[in-house]
């Protein structure tokens, strides 16, 4: 029975990372996923001011059990139209150079119509040998259409100043049955997983009203997540991500935490947030009782929405809870989806386990 609920979870699990990995979701541009969310969760739907989608399985008795995931991706924006019909661009999110040149973006139109561009610079041929070593700057860079002119640009395409852009890329298996390749895994990884949370922990009977929330823009500030804590007052927070893999070539394997295979990653701390630490300890005695492989990380960098949420409000116990990915914030990112499995079955037994008396004791400093 339990082997037949996890190919149930599993097929449920890639049917939905595709459509969401594919989706167009740059911050402030999130509706595509926002519309899916609706979709899968149905009603009660309802929204703070910034945007972040809610959903709540309400209780009378339970604490407020906030499950979220960010919706968007990092993408770009268009910062200007040349007027030779070439577009420059802004990044909405952390990018680093080496990964975009000759890579094919969309770009959303203000017709809600997604326009193929390719990134583009100066050749190399027309470069000195010492600039050829350097990165190129995006600011170097352009992005083209096939316009001619800026009239082309804003009048046939319909693309104005600000509009958003994301990676172009498709979802798809990668050589193994359980690796799959696609774009924008962190952290469309984490809105599934609270997306397949919610609805198997609403077939199940428990005390917890569950707060399922997807968040706008993380990528640039963690945003979403403050506005949407500090409005729905949870008692305790599970953050779900699409963290960076460290189990390829140039990682010391001794010390690496995020290997894919196994497992779901426990985020204990990064520099934006130290997790309870009670909290913390019955997270890990809930996968080791469920036999649920997992990982422990301590991160030197990067933070998540637990940056926000554990500071929402007089404070909320966050745990972060993510599906290794390599290659994140590039064209093509690489997870396992065992280890997906593994974060989503965490995510119901923790939510399943807590209940006013133990949350409670997160707040015991005697």
């Amino acid at each position: 029975m339990y082997y037949s609920y996890t190919i149930t979870m599993k097929k449920k699990a890639i049917k939905l990372l595709k459509e969401l990995s594919e989706a167009h979701a740059a911050p402030g541009a999130e509706q595509d996923v926002r519309n899916i969310f609706k979709r899968e969760l149905k009603t009660p739907i309802s929204y703070d001011r910034s945007g972040s989608i809610i959903h709540e399985i309400k209780s009378a008795k339970g604490p407020r059990v906030m499950i979220t995931g960010h919706m968007d991706e990092v993408g770009f924006a268009v910062q200007a139209i040349k007027s030779n019909g070439f577009i420059a661009f802004t990044p909405t999110g952390g990018w680093w150079e080496h990964t975009l040149l000759a890579q094919r973006v969309s770009i959303l139109n203000s017709d809600g119509k997604k326009i193929t561009g390719v990134i583009s610079s100066i050749p190399p041929h027309f470069l000195s040998a010492d600039q050829r070593k350097k990165i190129m700057p995006m600011d170097k860079m352009f992005i083209d259409i096939g316009a001619s002119s800026r009239k082309e640009v804003t009048n046939d395409f319909n693309i104005q100043l600000g509009d958003s852009i994301v990676p172009e890329s498709l979802f798809s298996n990668f050589n193994h049955p359980d690796l799959y390749i696609g774009k924008a895994f962190d952290n469309r990884v984490g809105i599934a997983a609270t997306i397949q949370a919610a609805q198997a922990l609403a077939k199940i009977k428990t005390n917890n009203s569950i707060l399922a929330v997807g968040t706008v823009q993380e990528e640039v500030g963690c945003r979403g997540a403050t506005t949407a804590a500090n409005l729905l007052k949870p008692d305790v927070a599970i953050i779900l991500e699409g963290p960076p893999a460290d189990d390829t070539p140039g990682f010391d394997a001794d010390i690496a935490q995020g290997k894919l295979g196994s497992g779901v990653q426990i985020r204990l701390m990064d520099p934006t947030a130290i997790m309870n630490k009670t909290f913390r300890d019955l997270v890990i005695s809930t996968a080791e009782k469920a036999k649920i492989p997992y990982q422990v990380a301590v991160r030197r960098s990067g933070g998540t929405d637990a940056k926000s949420i554990h500071l929402s409000n007089n404070g909320v116990a966050s745990i972060v809870l993510g599906v290794p990915a390599r290659y994140i914030h590039t064209h093509n990112s690489i997870i396992n989806i065992n280890d997906y499995i593994s974060c989503l079955k965490l995510t119901i037994e923790l939510a399943k386990c807590l209940n006013t008396k133990t949350v409670n004791t997160l707040y015991n400093y005697e």
